[in-house]
Protein backbone atom coordinates (compact mmCIF):
# COMPACT_ATOMS: atom_id res chain seq x y z
CA UNK A 1 0.00 0.00 0.00
CA UNK A 2 1.63 3.07 -1.11
CA UNK A 3 1.28 6.25 1.14
CA UNK A 4 4.30 8.09 -0.21
CA UNK A 5 5.12 9.59 3.52
CA UNK A 6 6.67 6.01 5.33
CA UNK A 7 9.08 6.47 7.26
CA UNK A 8 10.25 2.85 7.37
CA UNK A 9 10.78 1.14 4.81
CA UNK A 10 13.12 -1.81 5.22
CA UNK A 11 12.87 -4.39 7.96
CA UNK A 12 14.51 -2.63 10.61
CA UNK A 13 15.11 0.87 12.03
CA UNK A 14 16.49 2.70 14.62
CA UNK A 15 16.51 5.92 15.85
CA UNK A 16 19.49 7.66 14.49
CA UNK A 17 22.33 9.37 17.05
CA UNK A 18 22.98 12.92 17.58
CA UNK A 19 19.70 13.80 15.86
CA UNK A 20 18.89 17.51 17.15
CA UNK A 21 16.77 18.40 20.21
CA UNK A 22 13.81 20.75 20.11
CA UNK A 23 14.77 23.78 21.16
CA UNK A 24 11.60 23.85 22.80
CA UNK A 25 12.09 21.02 24.79
CA UNK A 26 15.29 22.55 26.68
CA UNK A 27 13.45 26.10 27.29
CA UNK A 28 10.75 24.29 29.31
CA UNK A 29 13.48 21.73 30.66
CA UNK A 30 13.18 19.13 29.08
CA UNK A 31 9.52 18.51 31.36
CA UNK A 32 6.66 16.72 30.25
CA UNK A 33 5.22 19.95 29.04
CA UNK A 34 6.78 20.43 25.83
CA UNK A 35 6.04 16.88 24.54
CA UNK A 36 2.02 17.03 25.48
CA UNK A 37 1.36 20.74 23.80
CA UNK A 38 2.85 18.85 20.74
CA UNK A 39 0.74 15.83 21.14
CA UNK A 40 -2.35 17.40 21.91
CA UNK A 41 -1.81 19.34 18.52
CA UNK A 42 -1.33 16.36 16.83
CA UNK A 43 -4.13 14.84 18.24
CA UNK A 44 -6.76 17.50 17.86
CA UNK A 45 -5.73 18.01 13.92
CA UNK A 46 -6.47 14.31 13.65
CA UNK A 47 -9.27 14.45 15.17
CA UNK A 48 -10.56 17.02 13.21
CA UNK A 49 -9.46 15.90 9.68
CA UNK A 50 -11.61 12.50 10.95
CA UNK A 51 -14.83 14.65 11.77
CA UNK A 52 -13.88 15.82 7.73
CA UNK A 53 -13.64 12.37 6.63
CA UNK A 54 -10.90 12.93 5.52
CA UNK A 55 -8.52 10.82 7.35
CA UNK A 56 -7.47 8.32 4.92
CA UNK A 57 -4.22 6.41 4.81
CA UNK A 58 -1.98 9.34 3.82
CA UNK A 59 -2.97 11.45 6.38
CA UNK A 60 -3.54 8.76 9.44
CA UNK A 61 0.14 7.86 8.71
CA UNK A 62 1.46 11.62 8.68
CA UNK A 63 -0.36 12.69 11.82
CA UNK A 64 1.66 9.57 13.05
CA UNK A 65 4.89 10.29 11.45
CA UNK A 66 4.16 13.59 13.18
CA UNK A 67 4.29 11.60 17.24
CA UNK A 68 7.04 9.97 15.55
CA UNK A 69 9.34 12.63 14.95
CA UNK A 70 8.23 13.82 18.45
CA UNK A 71 9.35 11.17 20.37
CA UNK A 72 12.53 11.59 19.02
CA UNK A 73 13.07 15.06 18.77
CA UNK A 74 13.13 15.13 22.63
CA UNK A 75 15.70 12.33 23.37
CA UNK A 76 13.60 8.82 22.54
CA UNK A 77 15.08 6.17 20.84
CA UNK A 78 12.61 4.20 18.74
CA UNK A 79 13.52 0.75 17.76
CA UNK A 80 11.94 -1.55 15.55
CA UNK A 81 12.10 -4.74 14.04
CA UNK A 82 10.32 -7.51 12.23
CA UNK A 83 8.52 -5.36 9.79
CA UNK A 84 8.70 -7.72 6.90
CA UNK A 85 6.65 -9.97 8.95
CA UNK A 86 3.52 -7.21 8.42
CA UNK A 87 4.17 -8.22 4.18
CA UNK A 88 4.02 -11.84 4.52
CA UNK A 89 -0.07 -11.48 4.95
CA UNK A 90 0.12 -10.59 1.35
CA UNK A 91 -2.18 -7.67 1.94
CA UNK A 92 -4.36 -10.47 3.62
CA UNK A 93 -6.14 -9.01 6.68
CA UNK A 94 -5.16 -10.67 10.23
CA UNK A 95 -5.79 -10.39 14.00
CA UNK A 96 -3.07 -8.33 15.91
CA UNK A 97 -2.18 -9.09 18.98
CA UNK A 98 -0.06 -7.27 21.31
CA UNK A 99 0.37 -6.42 25.02
CA UNK A 100 -0.79 -2.98 25.93
CA UNK A 101 1.47 -0.72 27.64
CA UNK A 102 0.79 3.11 27.40
CA UNK A 103 -0.88 5.47 25.28
CA UNK A 104 1.95 5.50 23.11
CA UNK A 105 1.58 2.50 20.57
CA UNK A 106 -2.10 3.82 19.15
CA UNK A 107 0.26 7.18 18.68
CA UNK A 108 2.84 5.43 16.95
CA UNK A 109 1.74 2.63 14.77
CA UNK A 110 -0.01 3.93 12.17
CA UNK A 111 3.27 5.40 11.05
CA UNK A 112 4.80 1.94 11.63
CA UNK A 113 2.26 -0.01 10.17
CA UNK A 114 -0.57 1.90 8.07
CA UNK A 115 1.01 2.30 4.56
CA UNK A 116 1.47 -2.44 4.80
CA UNK A 117 -1.86 -2.46 5.90
CA UNK A 118 -5.25 -0.96 7.23
CA UNK A 119 -6.14 -1.64 10.55
CA UNK A 120 -8.76 -0.61 13.01
CA UNK A 121 -8.47 -1.09 17.08
CA UNK A 122 -10.90 -2.46 19.71
CA UNK A 123 -11.75 0.11 22.12
CA UNK A 124 -14.08 0.46 25.24
CA UNK A 125 -17.26 2.18 23.86
CA UNK A 126 -16.82 4.97 26.24
CA UNK A 127 -13.75 6.25 24.26
CA UNK A 128 -16.27 7.06 21.58
CA UNK A 129 -17.65 10.17 23.37
CA UNK A 130 -13.92 11.53 23.92
CA UNK A 131 -13.78 14.71 21.86
CA UNK A 132 -11.41 13.83 18.96
CA UNK A 133 -10.36 10.84 20.21
CA UNK A 134 -14.20 9.67 18.92
CA UNK A 135 -13.81 11.48 16.00
CA UNK A 136 -10.68 9.46 15.37
CA UNK A 137 -12.10 5.89 16.01
CA UNK A 138 -15.34 6.54 14.18
CA UNK A 139 -12.94 7.53 10.95
CA UNK A 140 -11.02 3.90 11.64
CA UNK A 141 -14.35 1.83 12.21
CA UNK A 142 -13.22 0.38 15.67
CA UNK A 143 -15.25 -2.03 17.36
CA UNK A 144 -16.67 -0.73 20.48
CA UNK A 145 -16.68 -3.24 23.50
CA UNK A 146 -18.36 -1.86 27.20
CA UNK A 147 -16.10 -4.16 29.47
CA UNK A 148 -19.14 -4.99 31.76
CA UNK A 149 -20.62 -7.96 29.97
CA UNK A 150 -17.61 -10.03 28.98
CA UNK A 151 -20.15 -12.33 27.06
CA UNK A 152 -21.25 -9.53 25.35
CA UNK A 153 -17.93 -8.03 24.39
CA UNK A 154 -17.09 -11.51 22.37
CA UNK A 155 -19.95 -11.55 20.77
CA UNK A 156 -19.52 -8.10 19.18
CA UNK A 157 -15.75 -8.27 19.24
CA UNK A 158 -16.50 -11.52 16.47
CA UNK A 159 -19.20 -10.36 14.92
CA UNK A 160 -18.00 -7.06 13.79
CA UNK A 161 -14.60 -8.63 13.60
CA UNK A 162 -15.48 -10.98 11.38
CA UNK A 163 -17.02 -7.69 9.23
CA UNK A 164 -14.25 -5.33 8.79
CA UNK A 165 -11.43 -8.51 8.51
CA UNK A 166 -13.83 -9.50 5.48
CA UNK A 167 -13.15 -5.94 3.86
CA UNK A 168 -9.77 -6.37 4.03
CA UNK A 169 -9.19 -4.23 7.18
CA UNK A 170 -6.80 -6.15 10.29
CA UNK A 171 -7.87 -5.79 13.56
CA UNK A 172 -5.63 -5.11 16.40
CA UNK A 173 -6.28 -6.54 19.45
CA UNK A 174 -4.44 -5.85 23.21
CA UNK A 175 -6.00 -8.96 25.12
CA UNK A 176 -4.85 -7.65 28.46
CA UNK A 177 -7.48 -4.48 27.90
CA UNK A 178 -6.16 -2.16 30.60
CA UNK A 179 -2.69 -0.71 29.60
CA UNK A 180 -0.01 -1.42 32.25
CA UNK A 181 3.79 -1.47 31.68
CA UNK A 182 3.57 -5.23 33.68
CA UNK A 183 2.99 -7.85 31.92
CA UNK A 184 0.80 -10.94 33.15
CA UNK A 185 0.44 -13.60 30.81
CA UNK A 186 -2.61 -14.72 32.97
CA UNK A 187 -4.70 -11.67 32.22
CA UNK A 188 -3.65 -11.90 28.36
CA UNK A 189 -6.96 -13.70 27.28
CA UNK A 190 -7.18 -15.29 23.87
CA UNK A 191 -10.25 -13.32 22.06
CA UNK A 192 -7.63 -12.31 19.14
CA UNK A 193 -7.52 -16.16 18.83
CA UNK A 194 -10.79 -17.35 18.33
CA UNK A 195 -11.08 -14.00 16.05
CA UNK A 196 -8.82 -15.39 13.73
CA UNK A 197 -10.02 -18.77 14.41
CA UNK A 198 -13.85 -17.94 13.49
CA UNK A 199 -12.58 -15.71 10.35
CA UNK A 200 -10.31 -18.25 9.03
CA UNK A 201 -7.30 -15.57 9.16
CA UNK A 202 -4.13 -15.03 10.72
CA UNK A 203 -2.71 -13.61 13.90
CA UNK A 204 0.31 -11.38 13.78
CA UNK A 205 2.20 -11.43 17.11
CA UNK A 206 3.45 -7.88 18.16
CA UNK A 207 5.43 -7.26 21.25
CA UNK A 208 6.11 -3.72 22.37
CA UNK A 209 8.03 -1.64 25.13
CA UNK A 210 6.20 2.00 25.09
CA UNK A 211 6.89 2.96 28.85
CA UNK A 212 9.11 5.83 27.48
CA UNK A 213 5.63 7.56 27.92
CA UNK A 214 4.42 6.66 31.46
CA UNK A 215 0.89 6.25 33.13
CA UNK A 216 -0.27 8.83 35.52
CA UNK A 217 -1.30 8.58 38.95
CA UNK A 218 -3.58 11.31 39.21
CA UNK A 219 -3.90 12.20 35.52
CA UNK A 220 -3.61 8.46 33.98
CA UNK A 221 -3.75 9.80 30.49
CA UNK A 222 -0.71 12.49 31.21
CA UNK A 223 1.75 10.62 33.03
CA UNK A 224 5.84 11.69 32.86
CA UNK A 225 8.01 10.75 30.05
CA UNK A 226 10.98 8.85 30.62
CA UNK A 227 13.26 9.39 27.67
CA UNK A 228 15.72 7.37 29.50
CA UNK A 229 13.42 4.25 28.36
CA UNK A 230 13.70 3.51 24.90
CA UNK A 231 10.60 2.71 22.28
CA UNK A 232 10.37 -1.01 21.05
CA UNK A 233 8.03 -2.57 18.62
CA UNK A 234 8.75 -6.46 17.03
CA UNK A 235 6.32 -8.38 14.98
CA UNK A 236 6.86 -12.09 14.97
CA UNK A 237 5.70 -14.50 12.23
CA UNK A 238 2.20 -14.74 11.10
CA UNK A 239 0.47 -17.59 12.79
CA UNK A 240 -2.00 -19.67 10.96
CA UNK A 241 -4.35 -21.11 14.19
CA UNK A 242 -5.08 -25.17 14.47
CA UNK A 243 -7.16 -26.59 16.61
CA UNK A 244 -8.20 -24.62 19.48
CA UNK A 245 -5.05 -22.03 19.13
CA UNK A 246 -3.57 -23.01 22.38
CA UNK A 247 -0.49 -23.45 21.04
CA UNK A 248 -0.57 -20.17 18.98
CA UNK A 249 -1.40 -18.14 22.24
CA UNK A 250 1.43 -19.78 24.35
CA UNK A 251 3.68 -18.79 21.49
CA UNK A 252 2.69 -15.33 21.48
CA UNK A 253 2.50 -14.82 25.73
CA UNK A 254 6.27 -16.55 25.18
CA UNK A 255 7.21 -14.02 22.39
CA UNK A 256 6.26 -11.20 24.42
CA UNK A 257 7.92 -12.33 27.59
CA UNK A 258 11.25 -12.93 25.42
CA UNK A 259 11.51 -9.74 23.64
CA UNK A 260 10.53 -7.42 27.16
CA UNK A 261 13.30 -9.72 29.07
CA UNK A 262 15.50 -8.56 26.09
CA UNK A 263 14.44 -5.23 26.11
CA UNK A 264 14.48 -4.24 29.82
CA UNK A 265 18.32 -5.95 29.80
CA UNK A 266 19.57 -3.79 27.30
CA UNK A 267 18.66 -1.04 29.10
CA UNK A 268 19.98 -2.69 32.88
CA UNK A 269 16.25 -2.90 34.25
CA UNK A 270 14.62 -5.52 35.55
CA UNK A 271 11.20 -6.18 33.92
CA UNK A 272 8.13 -5.03 36.14
CA UNK A 273 6.79 -8.17 37.67
CA UNK A 274 3.27 -8.78 39.21
CA UNK A 275 3.06 -8.33 42.78
CA UNK A 276 2.29 -11.52 45.01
Amino acid sequence: MECNNYLFPGNDYDTPENLPHAFMDNLLLRSRWYFYWKNFGIFVRTGKCGRAGKLDAFNQTEYSNGNMRLVESIGGKVHLRGLNNIDKLNGEAAVIVANHMSLLETALLHSVMRPRIDFTFVIKRSLFDVKYFGDIMRSLEAIAVDRINPRDDFKAVLTEGKERLARGKSIVLFPQATRNEVFIPENFNTIGIKLAKSAGVKVLPLALKTDFLGNGKLLRDMGPVHRDHQVYFEFGEPLEITDSGKTQHEAIIEFITDRLDKWYQAENRTRPLPQA
